[in-house]
């Protein structure tokens, strides 16, 4: 048990620090080719930070253990509504944009829906994981359309130019921190859903309840770390994009690769229980983003609320495991 142990810790204090030297290094490299700002933190850091979920779901999909895939995905979209952002607006309140009101967190919601339908009938197939690649591809596709004929339209961002020309990091740094930190990425997976693996087994807990847990909080850690620094720094657009990128990058992407790997039986408990609590957390956010009187943030007593629904959630997950287990 010692050493299954040791490997998710292991695994999570080098999964988080290689996602973010591969933050670091997929941004400058980017800058160095000319990508505008924004499309780097929505592509670039929206990739970096759920490139753990991508990793590691797609490696237990591999192995066999679909439970592990799935619910490090909703999970991981369950941390990042309760945990993250209930905790980051109790640090400071979170101003919403309009954009992201009537654009970002609807697509979100439709998302979740199209999520929950897909596995209604107790499986994810293959066909459902092409059609959720298909629509992560089209979103992705339009964004960076949109952004770059903004760029065509607009003066060169002065800043962006001398960001690149005096970055401390030169292009073949970038370029070796952008492979490395893939590199071990993908070995702190590895160990993260093998430690992950053992102890489920060990002590009779499913892949699923491990998947929503332990490995959904430990690669939703990036998430964690940016959006309480965007929040001490009042980048609020920052903090909740990061969330909402992050959750449209595991319910279309991370399932999607998880589900084209190794098409997956669901259980129904996965839709009454894991998915329900996801869209609920989703159009709470949605609600407690239009605000009042047209002033549209996320108070600390919503945050708050979304804390609590978390930690209710998890006890709820955990209690039902060991109660599972006892008999």
């Amino acid at each position: 048990m010692l050493l299954p142990i040791a490997a998710i810790i292991a695994g999570l204090i080098l999964l988080v620090w290689s996602a973010d030297r591969f933050v670091d290094g997929s941004a400058a490299t980017a800058r160095y080719f000319g990508m505008p700002s924004l499309l780097i933190g929505i592509i670039i850091v929206g990739f970096g930070t759920s490139a753990p979920e991508m990793v590691v779901s797609a490696l237990a999909a591999t192995a066999g253990n679909p439970g592990i895939a799935l619910g490090n995905a909703y999970g991981s979209n369950i941390t990042n509504i309760g945990l993250i952002l209930g905790f980051t607006a109790l640090i400071s309140p979170i101003a919403v944009s309009s954009q992201v009101v009537r654009k970002e967190l609807p697509i979100l919601l439709a998302i979740s829906a199209m999520a929950a339908w897909q596995i209604y009938d107790g499986e994810l197939t293959r066909l459902d994981a092409i059609i959720l690649l298909a629509v992560f591809a089209l979103i992705m596709g339009t964004t960076i359309y949109q952004e770059l004929k903004k760029k065509n339209h607009a003066p060169q961002d002065a800043q962006d130019t001398q960001d690149a020309q005096e970055s401390s990091m030169s292009l073949p740094k970038a370029i070796m921190w952008l492979v490395l930190g893939l590199v071990l990425l993908i070995v702190s997976s590895r160990m993260l859903v093998w430690g992950a693996v053992e102890i489920a087994h060990a002590l009779g807990i499913s892949d699923l309840i491990i998947g929503l847990t332990i490995v959904a909080v430990g690669t939703s850690l990036p998430e964690l770390a940016s959006s309480i620094i965007a929040a001490i720094k009042n980048e609020h657009d920052i903090a909740l994009g990061n969330i909402i990128g992050s959750n449209l990058f595991n319910t279309l992407a991370v399932v999607g690769i998880a589900g084209s790997i190794a098409p997956m039986e669901v259980s129904f408990e996965v839709l009454t229980r894991d998915v329900t609590v996801m869209c609920a957390l989703t159009v709470a956010l949605l609600i407690f983003a239009l605000g009042k009187k047209g002033k549209a943030r996320i108070n600390r007593f919503e945050g708050a609320l979304l804390l609590l629904s978390y930690i209710a959630y998890t006890v709820y997950l955990i209690s039902t495991a060991f109660f599972a287990t006892s008999h």
